[in-house]
Parts: structure tokens; C-alpha cells; sequence
């Protein structure tokens, strides 16, 4: 069974950083696991690494495509699951706990056509609405609350009485996965995602998202939807930075509750100061290699 390594946790805590250090020292390729850095453009407000940051460590599945394109979790588990068996040793690095866990799980999905009429009845409903609806119908789906036709698909299959949650088999691991999970202490990480958010303003997330505006481009993710709204003119940018580490931390807490109920995973600290011995011993074991 294939080895993979899988390095997750919410956003700021060091998963880039020490997915390059381990990368290095194992050998790895690292298949990018995060929903909003397989698009085009969006750079800055994901925290894409950039080439020179990437110290010869070849990245998989960053800008596959363009952002008025959908890249579904269906694709994404399509792409990993080919990535896998093409890298000698693959890893894993991002948080998107749905995206990352339909790859490695035997989930299911159904691709069939769409109903137009279906769609229309709901043109003027928001994302979260849907949601609620589809989960009172559902109790057990996951689902990518960003992916509004694959939503509408669920609700519609749903509303006739077939719950897309009896089609994903959520338990069983098609490889054999080592999960790292990044913890780490809510007061230190709000402090790390204000330091973020402005850092990214430094480096013109502002102009990214106008940019975008321009070519009619509206992203519905954290950071891209908050400073869509202060362009607008409906927030000042201190209530925008506000917002975004509001909702960011709120992701945060959601993540690490996925990844503990719905994955194998094996806490880490992110501030430990051994974390990458640590790590690095995990991974030695995994491969059953001499320390």
C-alpha cells in the first residue's frame, strides 16, 4: 500500500515552513491541500508559496486553474489520487479537511447531470441557507460549503429522498497515511493572523483583489470576500482586517474539529521548539527507516 505523508492544521500554523524541511530531508513531492490555491491569481490572500520559497521542493495541484473556472473536491480527489501513484513519496500539505480526506478515503461521488430548474428556484439564496436546508435533510453529509452546484446537487438528491452521505464511505483509507496535525494555541494565533493579514496588505492583497474585480472575478473565500465588501464600501479596512482574523479563526476551530472526528491524526504542537525532530522521527518510523 502506498505511503503518505500528510501534513495539516489551520491556517498560520507553520504547515508550509515544515513541509519544506521534511520534504527535504525525506525526498518528498508536496500535492498542495487547500481548496483556494489550485486557482490562478490567488496569490497573496491564500498564502500561495512562491517559487522562491519552495527551495527545490517540486509543488503539485497550485494554479490548475482559472478562478471563473470550478475546481470541485471531485476533481481535486481525481487529481490527487493519480498524483499519488505517480510520486515516489508523496505529501500532502494544506487544510481542507474535505478536499484532503476525499482524496485519501474511499469516498464517492455522483457526477450526473444538472437540473436548471432546480438551481433557478434557489438564484436569490445565499450559500449558508442552502446549507442549513441541505443538512436538515442530511444530518451526515460533508460537503464544500464554497461549491454552490455541488450543494444544489445534494439538496436536490436529498429533497427525492437520496442522501449523498450513504454515498460517501468515509472510514476506509486507500493508503497507508501518516496525518500530522498542526495545533496551536488560539491567543498565539490570532496574534500570527493579524501579523499575516497585515503582511499580506503589504504585499498588495488589496490590488490582487481589485485586479480580480476588474476581469469580474468575485472569489466567495475568506479574505477575498471580506475585502470585496470593504471595496464596496461597506466596512472601513481596520473593521475588514477585523473581520478576516474573525472568520479565520473561526475556520480554525472548525478545522481542527474535522481533522480530529473524521481523521487518524496525530497531534503535534506548532510551537514546540523539537517540532521538526519530533516530526522528523515520525517519519522515519513511517518509512521504516534507521534513525
Amino acid at each position: 500500500m502506498k505511503k503518505v505523508v500528510v501534513i495539516v492544521g489551520p491556517t498560520g500554523s507553520g504547515k508550509t515552513g515544515l513541509s519544506i524541511q521534511l520534504a527535504k530531508t525525506f525526498g518528498n513531492e508536496i500535492i498542495n491541500g487547500d481548496s483556494v490555491q489550485v486557482y490562478q491569481g490567488l496569490d497573496i490572500g491564500s498564502a500561495k508559496i512562491k517559487t522562491s520559497e519552495m527551495e527545490g521542493v517540486k509543488h503539485h495541484l497550485l494554479d490548475v486553474c482559472s478562478p471563473k473556472e470550478s475546481y470541485s473536491v471531485y476533481q481535486f480527489q481525481r487529481d490527487v489520487r493519480h498524483l499519488i501513484q505517480e510520486i515516489e513519496r508523496p505529501m500532502i500539505c494544506g487544510g481542507t479537511g474535505l478536499y484532503i480526506k476525499a482524496a485519501l478515503y474511499d469516498y464517492e461521488f455522483e457526477e450526473g447531470g444538472r437540473n436548471e430548474a432546480f438551481d433557478q428556484m434557489y438564484h436569490d439564496v445565499d450559500n449558508d441557507t442552502i446549507l442549513r436546508e441541505l443538512i436538515s435533510l442530511d444530518p451526515d453529509i460533508h460537503i464544500d460549503s464554497n461549491n454552490r452546484r455541488r450543494m444544489l446537487r445534494a439538496l436536490e438528491l436529498a429533497k427525492s429522498g437520496i442522501k449523498r452521505s450513504s454515498k460517501q464511505k468515509k472510514d476506509h483509507l486507500l493508503y497507508e497515511a501518516l496525518i500530522l496535525y498542526l495545533d496551536i494555541d488560539r491567543t498565539v494565533l490570532e496574534t500570527r493572523l493579524i501579523s499575516r493579514l497585515d503582511r499580506m496588505i503589504e504585499q498588495g492583497f488589496i490590488d490582487e483583489v481589485k485586479a480580480l474585480d476588474q476581469k469580474g472575478i468575485r472569489v466567495n473565500a475568506i479574505g477575498y470576500r471580506e475585502m470585496n465588501q470593504y471595496l464596496d464600501g461597506k466596512r472601513t479596512l481596520p473593521e475588514t482586517k477585523d473581520e478576516i482574523v474573525k472568520v479565520t479563526k473561526k475556520l480554525a476551530k472548525k478545522q481542527k474539529t474535522f481533522f480530529k472526528n473524521q481523521m487518524q491524526v496525530i497531534m503535534l504542537d506548532a510551537l514546540d521548539p523539537s517540532l521538526l525532530e519530533k516530526a522528523t522521527l515520525l517519519i522515519t518510523q513511517f518509512y521504516g527507516e534507521n534513525s
